[in-house]
């Protein structure tokens, strides 16, 4: 698939116009890309949207998502709120469609898995799964509740932790000490539906799966996680639940006792934080939603999901969805035995923190969903930001100065000063056209004013490339900026130097964020500098991009957003983190400010080979201080931090010999 130009975003792959039917092309890169499923029982904060679907959306070709609507948590909530699972899943599914616009975030579908295809598909693969030997009953003792006659789900019972004691743990994890939890092991089980009701154990007898043995092996032999060493345990893929994917059972069906359960939908804590022990938890059915959610989208679904020869997955998440979607769903996809479109490349993150703390809906603590809106900040900001912090390879934090830091210093100063400064020139020396004899095309390398700038903005545009195709999304970001601070020096050292289609091909470089001042459609991302619009062709009225935040507002969305955690930091940490991102928003600003001129000294622009080099040792940098700040410290974890100090010093070594 080629690369195009979104209206919100800036240079990314293609994807289709609104209501385009979309298939994947023999003999061509036919991309696939899904996030996880957020589920719907409440909004998303700023973690989950940098987490999954703003990375995805950002690489999109053909990206679909959906909300995760079955299982104990929607059945929860609903209890809390006094509405029925689907009202509850109604009313969430469009907070979360409406978070997702507003941070325009294109998804080619954005669908839900309380469907009937949902339904059937997932029927199907259990269907299948048993057919092909790979289910298994097996009895389970679980929670029962004496005055309703009923099982009782993990998160319907609280009691007493038997691993710290505190009384307030429940069926499934216990707040206080972290550790993963099995309902039966609570001391003194209470029901979270009327907590004088008695709760007792019974045995349950449920479906469980079996392991392909070559799910578990990579192309190379090996395991592809060490925690799999010590074997895998049959997961459960049945539940005592009534909101869900019915269990599926023919009237010759041996299994009668199925009736009545649902599909295993997920359980979001897999494994001990302190041991690594895998507990008795299952994924089956939610993973599913994608392929659903497809076939929502259209009726030759199979064409995507049943075609390996010619699609690549793409798949966007947190670390804490790893495991799911690398062994648990392609195991289940083996078991099937249709020829699946199967993972090829997977793009995680770590946490991204909230102030020095985490965020917390039930603590009011951090940003969610639509108050990002609220804040008055624009959304192109808010993905600027979120995406040069994205958590690659260690946990991030949120900080409000260097929020604010970044609109003014790079977004103002350096991105949208070099935008406005190419598009006023052109409307005022050219009356905003193109005039009649100026062709489309590549600039010439042979123009002595204009050859040592295009043949830099080309190795950038390489990099570009070479970031995004690596799903670096960071260094792409990097990339971007580093091509405005290139058109800024430019423009700085030869104003009157620059021809016509110099300032429109500069122009195009940044435009992407804003195509309606160019007044032109998305287009692919060029190998090279060039232009591709005809004379006549009339730009937009020139327009700031972005606006200044008065520093001031970072205090107020900080008292805002902080909630009434009462594990939050306390004033001495918080004074400390503030000063510290102070410190680090007036570095920030200094640094931009000063760019462009430690950059056009004697010795002029900084070639391509330099800026390259710089954003690479920035990004070395990058992860050098993120395996610094990582605890508890393992042998291999040092090991992992000197290797990169040692490529570090290399490339500083080398940024020192080009100067």
């Amino acid at each position: 698939m080629s690369q195009k130009i979104r209206p919100a975003e800036g240079l990314i792959r293609s994807v289709p116009e609104p209501g385009q039917l979309v298939l994947p092309k023999d003999g061509e890169e036919n991309i696939l890309i899904t996030s996880a499923l957020p589920y719907c029982n409440n909004v998303p904060h700023l973690g989950n949207i940098i987490g999954s679907t703003l990375s995805a959306d950002i690489f999109s070709t053909l990206y679909i998502c959906g909300t995760d609507e079955y299982g104990t948590a929607t059945e929860t909530r609903a209890l809390k709120e006094g509405i029925s699972p689907r009202e509850l899943c109604d009313k969430y599914y469009e907070l979360h469609r409406e978070t997702y616009e507003w941070f325009e975030i294109g998804f080619d579908y954005f669908g839900r898995t309380s469907t009937p295809l949902h339904t059937e598909i997932s029927q199907e693969v259990y269907f299948n799964l048993k057919k092909l030997g790979y289910l298994s009953r097996q009895e389970k003792e679980q929670t029962f509740c004496e005055d309703d006659q009923k099982f009782l789900a993990d998160r319907f019972v609280e009691g007493i932790c038997p691993h710290c004691n505190s009384d307030d743990a429940r069926g499934d994890q216990c707040d206080t000490c972290g550790r993963t939890l099995d309902a039966v092991e609570l001391i003194n089980p209470r029901c979270l539906l009327d907590k004088t009701h008695k709760v007792t154990t019974r045995v349950s007898t449920h479906m469980k799966g079996k392991w392909s043995p070559n799910s578990v092996i990579n192309n190379e032999g090996a395991l592809i996680d060490a925690r799999l060493k010590g074997g895998l345990h049959p997961s459960p893929v049945t539940r005592d639940l009534k909101w869900g994917v019915p269990v599926p059972v023919e009237d010759d069906d041996p299994d009668q006792d199925m009736k009545g359960k649902v599909l295993y939908v997920w359980v979001g804590s897999l494994y001990s934080r302190y041991d690594n022990s895998p507990p008795d938890r299952a994924q089956f059915e939610a993973c599913i939603g994608y392929v659903s959610i497809t076939a929502n989208l259209t009726p030759e679904w199979k064409q995507w999901w049943f075609n390996p020869k010619n699609v690549c997955l793409y798949q966007f998440m947190g670390k804490d969805n790893v495991y799911f979607h690398t062994i648990y769903f392609p195991s289940v996809q083996l078991g099937d035995g249709r020829d699946w479109t199967t993972l090829h490349h997977l793009s995680t993150t770590e946490y991204l923190n909230y102030e020095g703390g985490k965020f917390s809906k039930s603590h009011n603590r951090g940003v969610f969903g639509p108050a990002a809106k609220e804040t008055g900040i624009p959304a192109s900001v808010w993905r600027y930001y979120l995406l040069s912090t994205r958590p690659e390879t260690a946990d991030a934090t949120f900080s409000w100065d260097d929020c604010v830091a970044a609109n003014n210093s790079v977004l103002l100063n350096n991105f949208g000063n070099f935008v406005n400064r190419a598009l006023k020139f052109i409307s005022s020396q050219y009356g905003g056209v193109i005039p009649e004899g100026d062709t489309p095309g590549p600039l010439s390398l042979n123009d002595e004013t204009d050859a040592g700038f295009v043949t830099d903005v080309n190795s950038l545009l390489k990099d570009y490339a070479e970031a995004m195709d690596s799903v670096k999304l960071r260094l792409g970001l990097q990339t971007v900026m580093l091509l405005s601070q290139r058109g800024n020096l430019y423009l700085q050292s030869k104003p009157y130097l620059c021809t016509f289609r110099t300032h429109l091909s500069l122009y195009a470089l940044g435009f992407g964020f804003y195509i309606a001042q160019l007044n032109a459609p998305a287009r692919t991302v060029p190998d090279a500098l060039s232009i591709d619009l005809l004379p006549g062709h009339h730009i937009g009225t020139p327009e700031h991009l972005f606006k200044k935040i008065e520093e001031k507002m970072a205090d107020v969305w900080r008292a805002k957003f902080a909630g009434n955690d009462p594990v939050a930091p306390s004033v001495i940490e918080t004074h400390t983190t503030t000063v510290t991102s102070k410190r680090k928003a007036a570095a920030a600003k200094k640094s931009a400010q000063t760019a462009v001129e430690e950059a056009g000294k004697v010795n002029g622009p900084k070639s391509a080979e330099v800026l390259a080099l710089d954003a690479k040792v920035a990004e070395q940098g990058n992860l050098v201080r993120e395996l610094k700040a990582r605890s508890p410290r393992t042998k291999e974890l040092d090991e992992d931090t000197a290797a990169a100090i040692a490529e570090l010093k290399k490339l500083k070594g080398e940024r020192v010999a080009l100067s």
